[in-house]
């Protein structure tokens, strides 16, 4: 059995209090490993350790300096990618295609493109006559923010992790990162690489626990945090925003969605339904840029709700190595039990259930683990909940409509803006709903489709700020202005 260890100032420790938690694979909810669970102590030492880098080694770092060791972060990943790639898998439970395809490689790309973005970021310079006409240059500079505490979600834990750990370093902070305490493993396995490559003491932590009076709250509420960023769901993004407006640290928040495809009858079909397929269904449906309402337009909406069905139900769930594997389990028990009722919610509020709705049949070995049916309904009106409510399982909601303007207010009728995509041939149509769906991410004929320089955020209840590409440069540096007289 593995034991998980908290990693701080460049060491694997325990704790004071002696707790520890299991973790379980999702596949057969056998015990992968006891975690310890860090308390205020452990916090506060990496939160010490951090702030102790930044004003050591890490600090006078070069910027060419900086960028040498996180593309050797990188390459060590990559070097020791089965490594991480059972480690993700032990945590999750997805499949060994998905994992290597997207987590794993994505993860070590994450520390070469902001490398590179950070080598390549320029700021602002203005000359100007002073009022006794004297010359002046007025120039700005970024500076790290500080210690960031990063905060992680479980469906994508490496990609995550490193999609915010990448540019914290990039620019000059030092980090405190709390996973998942459903997946805690490959933050920790990351601790081995930072020492690897030579990364200075303290300059990466981690801590394991869960929200509150634990880890989590402990770190976010910490006095000596300079940042927090994380991902998640509203609630707990709520809760952090108002930690953070304790000595009015700034957060980036990357929260809940309940995302909308609108399927229009000149779609490529095929197209469509194999990429509506992937958003409803990848990763046992645990994407938040993953889609929940389906909209189609009425000419076509039997026959995609036929071939969706069709789609669902060849998705065979086994252990992940399984080439023949499809799709994996939901992340845990508890996360299963959430999913599972809101299947049966569905039911109570008069839904069509055209396929799934419950537990598959597993052979006896994989009885134990967090599976479900991927699930398809039709026949509630919008205000139901499962239409309304966040899932975050393998499950869509497919609605038929008529009009551009009645698609377009059925999907903008929700609290969350995170993402949306379109499927019309009609390209002119889909640029002008793109800028009428109150969204932070549109795609159109695609889904996941993602270049890692531009824009990354939600609107409304699913976010708060903006990453990706300078943009992540916004929140995890402070613009100094500098003038000169001469």
């Amino acid at each position: 059995m593995k034991e998980i260890k908290n990693f701080i100032n460049g060491e694997f420790a325990t704790n004071l209090s002696g707790k520890v938690f299991e973790k379980r694979t999702p596949i057969d909810n056998s015990l992968v490993g006891k975690v310890y669970e860090a308390g205020r102590p452990e916090v506060d030492a990496a939160v010490n350790a951090a702030h102790a880098a930044l004003e050591g080694d890490w600090g006078r770092l070069s910027v060419n300096d900086r960028v040498k060791l996180l593309d050797g972060v990188a390459d060590e990943i990559n070097h020791r990618f089965d490594d991480f790639l059972q480690a993700e898998i032990a945590d999750t439970g997805k499949p060994v295609h998905l994992a290597s395809h997207v987590d794993i490689p994505r993860g070590a790309a994450n520390f070469k493109i902001f490398a590179d973005t950070i080598k390549n970021a320029s700021t602002e310079s203005f000359r100007m006559t002073t009022p006794d006409g004297k010359d002046a240059l007025s120039y700005a500079v970024r500076v790290p923010r500080g210690v960031i505490a990063v905060v992680c979600p479980w469906n994508l834990p490496l990609l995550l992790m490193t999609w915010k750990v990448g540019p914290a370093l990039a620019c000059g902070n030092t980090v405190v990162v709390k996973p998942s305490e459903e997946t805690p493993s490959t933050a920790t396995l990351l601790g081995e690489v930072m020492n690897k490559v030579g990364v200075p003491k303290g300059v990466y932590n981690v801590v394991h626990g869960f929200g509150p009076d634990s880890a989590g709250a402990f770190l976010t509420s910490h006095p000596r945090v300079n940042g927090i960023t994380f991902t998640g769901e509203t609630g707990t993004g709520t809760a952090i925003m108002k930690a953070g407006a304790e000595g009015i640290r700034p957060v980036s928040l990357e929260l809940g969605g309940k995302n909308a495809a609108l399927v229009f009858a000149d779609c490529d079909f095929d197209v469509a339904v194999n990429t509506v397929t992937r958003s409803v269904f990848e990763n046992c449906g645990q994407v938040c840029l993953g889609t929940e309402r389906v909209y189609v337009e009425r000419p076509i909406f039997e026959k995609f709700v036929h071939a969706l069905k069709a789609k669902a139900e060849g998705m065979k769930p086994g252990r992940p190595d399984d080439p023949a594997t499809k799709i994996g389990p939901l992340v845990s028990q508890e996360h299963r039990a959430k999913v599972l009722s809101y299947y049966e919610r569905a039911r109570e509020e008069g839904a069509t259930v055209v396929t799934g709705g419950g537990i598959p049949d597993m052979p006896i070995d994989l009885q134990e683990g967090a599976w479900v049916q991927p699930t398809i309904w039709t026949g509630l009106p919008e205000t139901a909940a499962v239409v309304r409510e966040e899932i975050f399982g393998p499950c869509c909601h497919i609605q038929p409509f008529d009009t551009e303007d009645e698609v377009v207010r059925m999907a903008n009728d929700t609290p969350y803006g995170l993402a949306t995509s379109i499927y019309t041939s009609d390209l002119g149509r889909a640029n002008r709903l793109a800028v009428r769906i109150d969204v932070g991410l549109c795609w159109i004929n695609s889904w996941f489709l993602r270049d890692l320089r531009t824009a990354f955020g939600g609107s409304k209840q699913s976010g708060i700020g903006r990453e990706g590409g300078v943009h992540s440069l916004e929140f995890y540096t402070e613009l100094r202005n500098i003038m000169v007289k001469y």
